[in-house]
């Protein structure tokens, strides 16, 4: 075999083939996630519209809908759970039912299964002062309801 009039000689080859596997190996590839199935679809609508609840004032009892009677909720990773649908709104309206504005900014969400993540933004003005939180929910989806959910901090 020639290349241009010279000789292909094995080194050029092996040279060749070794320079290629090590860029195959270090170049960046995307990551590519499959498309949700229906159920996970169907999950991470139950997510994405309890989440467009959260609009000043706040609808509770429309948020209420989208969690089970025996919800959890761990408002962050450092906060004891609180546990069933009318502790969680209690608790929620608590927090949120002063707010004069309310947004629930969705950077990314994904599902596996039964699990539905969001990475959001959370924004709140109350009558003293203005809260944005960046984190990530974590939710267990259980007969078409929110069962858990947990909010951690991106930090």
């Amino acid at each position: 075999m020639t290349k241009q009039g010279h000789p292909i000689k094995r080194r050029d080859v092996i040279t060749t083939l070794g320079l290629g596997a090590v860029a195959a190996v270090a170049l960046p590839r995307p990551i590519v996630s499959a498309e949700p199935t229906k159920q996970e679809q169907a999950n991470i609508n139950v997510v994405n519209a309890m989440c467009a609840t959260w609009v000043a004032p706040v609808d509770f009892e429309k948020m209420s809908m989208f969690l089970a009677d025996d919800c959890v909720y761990r408002a962050s990773e450092t906060t004891p759970a609180t546990t069933g649908r009318t502790a969680i709104i209690e608790f929620l309206q608590g927090f949120a039912g002063q707010a004069t504005s309310v947004e629930f900014e969705i950077v990314d969400t994904f599902a596996r299964g039964s699990i539905v993540v969001n990475e959001r933004f959370d924004r709140f003005s109350l009558p003293t002062r203005k809260i944005e939180w960046h984190g990530v929910g974590v939710f267990y989806i259980k007969d078409g309801v929110i069962a858990e959910w947990s909010d951690f901090t991106v930090r």
